[in-house]
């Protein structure tokens, strides 16, 4: 009877060990009945484009690409439907349609909008942000909210975040974060990476190449009349080489960069020093304590010069910053 015993007892401890080998696990070492949950660290993808067919407004989500494709078309200086940009695309910042992983894309928005957002001091839509691009990256005047293109654009904005939960904010969401350097960026360093790396396409005048038709751009002008303005998030230097650093010159990816950590801060300096059209800021930030680091006009609440604010180095800012935040919690 005992040898029964023993071996009734070995077979259940072989049944549990080859039960839990063979369920699925999660990288916290937790068993999962979900064979095909997706990797915490896998880059967000945009949807398939096969369930946009399967969309009851399918027509209305290609008409809000289309729009983020080719926005000088319908609302550029020469626009179809309207003349109300500078001639830009909103995939010149926003890459691919808004699709490519650290490429500004627009993964996160449904899922994190509205949201209150310092600059306005105020809780936002996406239509808010949308005009808030159209008033600043293509420097010109906002869209009708209740507007077919931006009913478009949000629609095609809300298909991209299918999937994701309120809140929400996948890997690759947005743009990369280059870590600080130890000293300030250098404009004279990030002519000689333009000249280099970036000019061939964006010519030495920075002001881009037009396609043969003369009215849309085969690369973006950087600075000049047709470029973003101040209040744009690109004229931020770190926003520039975060985009940069994960997306340029054609070909550089996040997994394969082409430049350097500090050739994409410098680069961002020298473009950031070029002229374009300024923006009436006096209403953003109405909590200046609220101001990112590098955010180039004061006044700050941190001690920190608007040069220092500019260009760096930011690290110094960032640590006062974080003591003033410790003494208020203490």
């Amino acid at each position: 009877m005992r040898l029964f015993q023993i071996f009734l007892v070995f077979a259940l401890l072989v049944t549990i060990t080859l039960t839990v080998l063979d369920t699925p696990q999660n990288p916290a070492g937790e068993t999962s009945a979900v064979s095909s949950a997706k990797p915490t660290n896998e880059l967000w993808q945009a949807p398939n484009e096969s369930l946009l067919l399967t969309e009851a407004n399918a027509d209305e989500i290609k008409y809000g690409r289309e729009l983020i494709q080719n926005t000088a078309l319908y609302l550029g200086p020469n626009g179809t439907v309207k003349q109300i940009s500078n001639g830009m695309n909103c995939q010149n910042c926003h890459l691919d349609a808004g699709t490519k992983a650290w490429g500004n894309n627009y993964a996160a928005v449904y899922s994190t909008y509205p949201k209150f957002r310092e600059r306005s001091g105020a809780l936002e839509t996406i239509p808010k942000r949308v005009n808030d691009c159209f008033e600043r990256s293509l420097n010109g005047q906002s869209l009708d909210t209740n507007s077919k293109e931006m009913l478009a654009i949000v629609a095609y904005i809300k298909w991209l975040g299918v999937g994701l939960n309120k809140g929400d904010k996948p890997a690759g969401s947005g743009i990369v974060e280059v870590p600080f350097l130890n000293r300030p960026a250098s404009p004279e360093k990030g002519q000689l990476v333009y000249k280099a790396k970036c000019e061939s396409c964006h010519q030495a005048n920075g002001e881009g190449l037009l396609n043969a038709d003369k009215n849309t751009y085969a690369f973006p002008p950087l600075w000049g009349e047709h470029s973003y303005n101040s209040g744009a998030g690109l004229y931020r230097l770190s926003r520039f080489a975060g985009y940069v650093k994960a997306n340029m010159p054609l070909g550089a990816s996040y997994n394969n960069p082409i430049l350097s950590d500090e050739e994409a801060w410098d680069v961002a300096a020298f473009v950031n020093t070029q002229k374009r059209p300024s923006k009436d800021l006096s209403k953003d930030w109405p909590n200046i304590a609220g101001k990112p680091i590098d955010h180039p006009f004061g006044p700050f609440s941190d001690g920190f010069s608007e040069e220092q604010h500019k260009y760096g180095p930011f690290e110094p800012i960032k640590k006062k910053r974080n003591e003033l935040k410790n003494k208020k919690t203490t």
